[in-house]
């Protein structure tokens, strides 16, 4: 992945608060059929010391747009690489894939 994800300090650490990040315009690619995959990230997390800092984070998910990954691996892998960035309390990571072939799937994954 190109995109490198980034964060900045916490400006109220003492307080839990809640950051809730809507991507609507996900794209990755179907690692069995080469075509696009259309979805929105959702991401809810209460940071701890540090935040997500926004514009690496369209960046890193820009990322995406040419891999073939599946559904399920790549909402895991965005989990795990942004806890990995800004070790959050908490945080869910919803991957809400568009229907194709009539089927639309949600993935949900969180921390810890």
């Amino acid at each position: 992945m190109n995109g490198t994800l980034e964060t900045f300090p916490n400006p109220r650490p003492e307080r839990d608060y809640e950051i809730d990040i809507r991507c609507p315009e996900f794209t990755s690619m179907c690692p069995k059929t080469g075509l696009p995959d259309f979805g929105e990230i959702i991401i809810k997390y209460t940071p701890d010391k540090s935040c997500i800092e926004l514009k690496a984070l369209k960046y890193y998910l820009l990322s995406y747009r040419n891999q073939g990954i599946f559904y399920e691996a790549a909402t895991n892998k965005i989990l795990d690489d942004l806890v990995a960035a800004c070790h959050p309390k908490r945080m869910t990571v919803t991957g809400a894939f568009t229907a194709r072939g009539g089927i639309s799937t949600n993935v949900v994954v969180s921390h810890p």
